[in-house]
């Protein structure tokens, strides 16, 4: 007989041990995301080339989606053991430099998690239509790396400008091109906006699509209908599925649980035959887009 749910295959004993989250985890993870983005400025600016500058902008946007899973995890009070920490890097170190905030966030993504399946979910608009034709997949993809996408997503934001809400955001920016500015290279500061623009749009939607867009039945409220999970590989971890998010099925599972215990939880599961009989994991993202694409 199949597992209902994953509580019928994990012991309590388990659980507690998987959902214990730990400060010195937390702060690995901003210290790895923040370095790497100062690592792509240094290696741009040290060897100036197409080859490094391209390296640069692959790098930040692969960690400008990495702080907006830091901000995931935060709302969820996953990423620190202690409070404080969830709620301070969460929003000033993680949300601010992509011009968010940490409370609305949240507001919005717990909605997703309550509604995830049903036609309240407010997410669903990002996925609705998959799979989709090859030339449909090639033409989302190709206003995200032209730019189009990213652009679109600025304007918005600029319409609904607030400076009383949004000078951290403007203060980030300010401090970032100071920096370069010091270090001899405030031409560097268009990496970031490159990063943003023309890469990180694109490295959103393949997130989403393999989060949700291969879930076989969206309207289940069974995570292993509605959800999809990729095993991906280093380089995959490196530049588009940042801080474990690749883990998505084990995370709605069990909210609670730290995106770096939810690789164990995954292959606890699996162990045990919870995932037998369903289509929900994807192995690497060349899968993924296998899967969003319609036959």
């Amino acid at each position: 007989m199949r597992p209902q749910k994953y509580t019928d295959v994990l012991s309590r004993e388990e659980l507690a041990e998987l959902k214990r989250s730990s400060d010195a985890v937390g702060l690995w993870t901003l210290d790895v995301n923040w370095g790497l983005i100062a690592a792509a400025f240094a290696l741009a600016i040290l060897w100036p080339n197409p080859l490094t500058i391209l390296a640069a902008v692959l790098i930040i946007a692969g960690r400008q989606l990495g702080l907006g899973i830091i901000t995931h995890d935060c709302a969820h009070s996953a990423l620190f053991r202690t409070r404080w920490l969830n709620e301070f890097a969460g929003h000033w170190l993680a949300a601010v430099p992509m011009n968010s905030s940490l409370p609305l966030y949240r507001d919005y993504h717990l909605k997703h998690h309550q509604h995830a399946g049903t036609p309240k979910d407010p997410d669903r608009g990002f996925v609705k239509d998959y799979p989709v034709s090859r030339a449909s997949l090639r033409r989302k993809f190709g206003r995200d790396l032209t730019g189009r996408t990213g652009m679109r997503d600025l304007l918005m934001q600029l319409k609904r400008f607030s400076f009383s809400k949004q000078w951290p955001w403007l203060a980030f920016h300010a401090g970032l091109l100071t920096l370069l500015t010091l270090a001899g290279a405030p031409w560097a500061y268009a990496i970031w906006w490159a990063a943003q623009l023309f890469v990180y749009p694109a490295i959103v939607r393949l997130r989403q699509i393999g989060e949700h867009g291969t879930a076989k039945n969206r309207e289940d409220i069974d995570a292993r209908l509605n959800t999809g999970t990729t095993i991906a590989r280093w380089w995959e971890r490196l530049l588009v599925a940042p801080n474990n998010v690749n883990w998505h099925l084990e995370h709605h599972l069990a909210a609670s649980i730290p995106a770096h215990r939810l690789g164990e939880m995954h292959r606890l599961l699996k162990q045990r035959g919870f995932y037998e009989g369903y289509d929900c994991i994807s192995h690497g993202y060349a899968d993924v887009i296998r899967r969003a694409v319609r036959t």
